[in-house]
C-alpha cells in the first residue's frame, strides 16, 4: 500500500495557471509561485463583488482520538466529489504548521486519495506565510524590549508585558525563559516566553482581517503590556503596525493550489483550534465562495471547538451564513468514546459503539443550536463492519439527520458522491437560517457560561483568582464587547482529557483570560492546554529524509 507522499508523488498534477482558469481568474489575478502554487490577488473580491456567493459548507468533526480521523481528508473529498458531480466547487483549507509536522499530529493536506497538492511544499514552507508571521510577531517584540532598553517613555511595566515570542516549532524548553542576560547592553532582564505561530494573534489577525489595510489597523490595536500606572500600552504606541504590515504584504494574499484530481483549493491561515480559533482565513473563505458555486470550508478539531469558534467568531466577523455542516465521525474513535482500549479500536464491537456514540449525539445537538443543516459523514475504514456501520446509520435517522458512508482516502472524490449529493439537496431546499450562539455585548463571564453550558454541556464555570482579576481588567478598559475563543483540550467536551464520550456533572475552571484586541476576540484559557507543544519522544521527524535526487520521503 502506497504512503501518502507516494500517492501524491506518483498524481499528475496540471500547471496552476490551469487551475486558476477554471474558476475564471487570468493571468494578471495571480501571483507564481513555481508551476503549481501561486498567490491571488486581493483585487479579485473587488472585481467579483457585484457576483453571487457561492454556497458555503463546514467539515467538522467528534472529539478526535490523538490519531486524528480524517477531516482534512473528507474536506477534500467532499470537494472532488462535488466538482465529479458537475457542481463548480473550490475547497478552503488552512495552513499547516511546522510543529505537528514534525511532531506526532502531522500535516493539513489531506491523505489516500483525497489530498491537496505539491503536499511537500504545503507542509513544509509552502509561500511564506508561517515565516512571515513569525517575523512580524518577533518584530514587535523586539521592539517593546528596545523601548525600554531606550529610556522606556511609555513607562512599561516589564513585569506585565502581555505579548510573547512565537516561534512555528515544537519546543518546550522556549515556554518560560528569561531574557535581557548578559549586562546592561542586553537590556534590561525579565521573564518571556515563546508560543508556536499558529497560536500568535498575527496569525489571528491575518485571518480575520478583510484587507491589508485592516491587517494593520489591527496589528496597530493590540495590547502589548500595561505601563506602571496600570494603563493598557498597545502596539500603535511603539508605532510598528506599519512595518509588520510591510512583512505581511503577500502573507494576506490567499494561495491556489490544487487536489490530486485538480479540484482548486485555496489555503491560508492556520491557527489550531485548541488553542486559537481554528479556521482559514476570511479573505480567503470570501474568495472561493466568488469563485465557487459550493465551497467547503474546514475547522479544527471537534465541533466544541473549532466548530463552535467558526460559527461564533469567524461567521460574526465575516458576515457568512453557512447552509450546511458535515460531521465526521469514524467508528474506532466512537468505539474509544465508548472505553475501547486502543488494541480493540479494530475489533467489531457494538456494545462499544453503542455507549460512545452519545459524543456524536452530542455534537449533532450542538449544530442544530445554529440552525443550519446537518449531515454525518461516516469516515470508512477497512476495519468497520456493516453491522457498526448500520448501527450508526440507524442512530442518525432516530436524530433526524442525514448520514452518508464516505471512502475519500480510498476511492477519491467517487468514494464521496452519496455525500455530496445529500449536500446539495439540503443546501437547495434553503431551509438553513444561521444564528450566532450568544451576543458580543453580554458579559464576559455570561459567555463563557453560555458556551460551557451549551456546547461543552457542562454544569458551570469555575474562575480563578487570577482570571477573576483579569476579566475585571479587561472590563475596566472597555474590551469585554468581544466573542471568546475558549482554549481547552480537544480530546473531550470537557476540560478534561480523559473524561470521553459525553460526560455530565462537570464544571470548566478558568485558569487565565487576556484580550486579543487586534484580533478582536477574548482568549479564556481552560486546563492544562500548552500554546507551545513539545514533540513527541519519537517526532515523526526522525521519519523523514531528502535523498540526492532531492526526493523527499517519510513524509506521511
Amino acid at each position: 500500500m502506497k504512503t501518502d507522499i507516494e500517492i501524491a508523488q506518483s498524481s499528475k498534477m496540471e500547471p496552476i495557471v490551469n487551475i486558476a482558469e477554471k474558476i475564471g481568474l487570468g493571468e494578471g489575478d495571480i501571483e507564481l509561485y513555481g508551476k503549481y502554487k501561486c498567490k491571488i490577488s486581493l483585487d479579485v473580491l473587488e472585481k467579483k463583488k457585484a457576483e453571487k456567493d457561492g454556497k458555503l459548507v463546514l467539515v467538522t468533526a467528534i472529539n478526535p482520538t490523538p490519531a486524528g480521523e480524517g477531516k482534512s481528508t473528507v474536506t477534500v473529498g467532499l470537494g472532488q466529489a462535488l466538482w465529479n458531480i458537475g457542481k463548480k466547487t473550490v475547497i478552503a483549507l488552512r495552513e499547516p504548521s511546522l510543529g505537528p509536522v514534525f511532531g506526532i499530529k502531522g500535516g493539513a493536506a489531506g491523505g489516500g486519495h483525497s489530498q491537496v497538492i505539491p503536499m511537500e511544499d504545503i507542509n513544509l514552507h509552502f509561500t511564506g506565510d508561517m515565516h512571515a508571521i513569525t517575523c512580524a510577531n518577533n518584530l514587535l517584540s523586539a521592539a517593546i524590549d528596545n523601548h525600554i532598553h531606550q529610556g522606556n517613555s511609555l513607562k512599561i511595566d516589564s513585569r506585565r508585558i502581555m505579548f510573547k515570542r512565537v516561534l512555528d516549532m515544537n519546543d518546550r524548553a522556549l515556554r518560560d525563559i528569561v531574557v535581557g542576560m548578559g549586562g546592561k547592553i542586553n537590556g534590561f532582564v525579565r521573564q518571556d516566553g515563546f508560543m508556536i505561530t499558529v497560536a500568535s494573534e498575527i496569525m489571528a489577525i491575518l485571518c480575520l482581517a478583510t484587507d491589508l489595510m485592516d491587517l494593520k489597523n489591527r496589528m496597530g490595536n493590540i495590547l502589548v503590556a500595561y505601563n506602571l500606572d496600570n494603563e493598557p500600552v498597545y502596539c500603535r504606541d511603539l508605532d510598528v503596525q506599519g512595518a509588520m504590515a510591510l512583512l505581511m504584504k503577500d502573507a494576506v494574499k490567499p494561495n491556489l493550489v490544487q487536489t490530486l484530481e485538480n479540484t482548486p483549493a485555496i489555503i491560508h491561515g492556520g491557527p489550531f483550534a485548541n488553542i486559537a480559533h481554528g479556521c482559514n482565513s476570511i479573505l480567503a473563505t470570501k474568495m472561493a465562495m466568488k469563485l465557487g458555486d459550493y465551497v467547503i470550508t474546514e475547522a479544527g478539531f471537534g465541533a466544541d471547538l473549532g466548530a463552535e469558534k467558526f460559527l461564533d467568531i469567524k461567521c460574526r466577523y465575516g458576515d457568512l451564513k453557512p447552509e450546511c455542516v458535515v460531521i465526521v465521525a469514524t467508528i474506532r474513535a466512537l468505539k474509544h468514546h465508548g472505553g475501547s482500549s486502543r488494541d480493540e479500536l479494530t475489533t467489531p464491537n457494538v456494545e462499544y459503539l453503542s455507549k460512545g456514540i452519545e459524543n456524536l449525539e452530542k455534537q449533532i445537538e450542538n449544530i442544530k443550536k445554529y440552525n443550519v443543516g446537518v449531515v454525518v459523514a461516516i469516515n470508512k475504514f477497512i476495519t468497520d463492519s456493516d453491522e457498526e456501520v448500520k448501527f450508526i446509520e440507524d442512530f442518525c435517522m432516530k436524530q433526524g439527520v442525514e448520514v452518508a458512508l464516505t471512502e475519500v482516502w480510498e476511492k477519491g472524490g467517487n468514494g464521496g458522491i452519496e455525500l455530496a449529493k445529500k449536500i446539495v439537496d439540503i443546501v437547495e431546499k434553503g431551509d438553513s437560517d444561521f444564528k450566532c450562539l450568544y451576543s458580543e455585548n453580554e458579559t464576559i463571564k455570561d459567555k463563557i457560561e453560555i458556551v460551557t453550558r451549551e456546547i461543552y454541556g457542562g454544569d458551570g464555570v469555575v474562575f480563578t483568582k487570577n482570571a477573576e482579576k483579569q476579566i475585571e481588567e479587561i472590563e475596566k478598559i472597555g474590551l469585554d464587547k468581544m466573542p471568546i475563543c475558549i482554549a481547552k483540550t480537544q480530546y473531550s467536551l470537557s476540560d478534561n482529557p480523559t473524561l470521553l464520550g459525553k460526560p455530565s456533572g462537570f464544571k470548566v475552571t478558568v485558569r487565565e483570560v487576556k484580550v486579543s484586541s487586534g484580533a478582536g476576540f477574548i482568549v479564556v484559557l481552560t486546563g492544562d492546554v500548552m500554546t507551545m507543544p513539545g514533540l513527541p519522544k519519537v517526532p515523526a521527524a526522525n521519519r523523514m529524509d531528502i535523498n540526492k535526487e532531492g526526493t523527499i520521503v517519510g513524509l506521511f
